[in-house]
């Protein structure tokens, strides 16, 4: 496999990475129908352990079969598939070598209480994405939560871990807990310190929440006010992220979040594009609908980020 010159830029981008980890970057970024482009489009399935199985699969009972998620992938030609460990197990052997695994590596779950604080148990081992022979691991991280310390150094380690034996890490940095406001979860201020320390520990691969023009810090707020940074449009917000990932540096995808009409979809693909992100990780809005109905989409997807639509 050749990569693209797109693909080398990025990759000449993590000058302190070994060639295992840029292997499996450039892996991931020349697999399926966008490969070589530089943009990506993962499908992402851990809500069965974020939201349970009624709520994740019983728009669309198929989905109940992990082999389901491996075969979409497969079939829509995307870079990525990404789940928690018992999903990848249950089609590994199956599907070996056809589509790049991300591992994730910790999940939360609805059954915590609300005094629990937000955090979210490892569940997986880089020994285990070893064994599978996953393209990346997977980590969850909450900018704002009481716990977010204790985060920060679980994934630390484990990247480290990773990294030597030639496996890139992707952190969902996603705002949430004491310390954020449920507008500030999504507000563009939080959005981009949350792809800034994502990139700061060490991501390979950055996911974040796609903002709204909320600005939530109060300190924050005077410089975006004093600088004029113009956070008007769904792509300049994607621009400003794609700053404060290391200058666009670093890989950025934006997750497509519960399920919304297909124009909506469309909509928030063309914004990334435009805003010069790496593409979207996007899991609900394709598997709780019909197979044929997710298909097309994702093919819609591939075409409106190839600049066709």
């Amino acid at each position: 496999m050749k990569a693209s010159r797109t693909v080398q830029k990025i990759l000449a981008n993590y000058e302190g990475e070994n060639p295992g980890v840029k292997g499996n970057l450039c892996r991931m970024l020349m697999e399926g129908r966008l490969g070589g482009t530089g943009k990506m489009i993962i499908l992402p399935v851990d809500q069965g352990f974020e939201h349970g199985p009624a709520r994740s699969f019983a728009p669309n009972p198929p989905a109940y079969d992990p082999h389901y998620h491996y075969q979409i992938a497969i079939d829509a030609g995307l870079n990525a598939y990404a789940a928690p460990l018992g999903m990848l197990e249950a089609g590994a052997d199956t599907f070996a070598g056809q589509i790049p695994t991300i591992l994730k590596a910790n999940s939360a779950n609805s059954l915590m209480s609300d005094t629990a604080g937000k955090n979210q148990a490892v569940t997986a081992s880089v020994d285990d994405a070893l064994r599978l022979g996953c393209a990346a691991i997977g980590f969850t991280i909450y900018p704002g939560s009481d716990a977010q310390l204790d985060m920060y150094e679980e994934i630390v380690e484990m990247r480290a871990e990773a990294a030597s034996v030639g496996i890139p890490t992707v952190i969902w940095s996603y705002p949430r807990g004491e310390a954020v406001t449920k507008d500030g979860e999504t507000a563009i201020d939080v959005a981009a310190y949350a792809a800034q320390i994502a990139a700061l520990i060490g991501a390979h691969v950055i996911k974040i929440k796609l903002s709204t023009d909320h600005l939530m810090l109060p300190e924050a707020k005077k410089v975006y006010q004093e600088r004029k940074i113009d956070v008007s449009t769904q792509a300049k917000r994607v621009a400003h992220c794609m700053d404060a990932a290391f200058g666009g540096r670093r890989i950025v995808v934006f997750s497509g979040g519960a399920a919304k009409g297909s124009d909506a979809v469309y909509e928030d693909a063309r914004a990334i594009r435009d805003g010069g992100g790496n593409g979207s990780i996007i899991g609900r809005n394709t598997f709780q609908r019909s197979r044929a109905d997710a298909m097309a989409m994702l093919g819609k997807l591939v075409d409106i980020y190839k600049g066709r639509d």
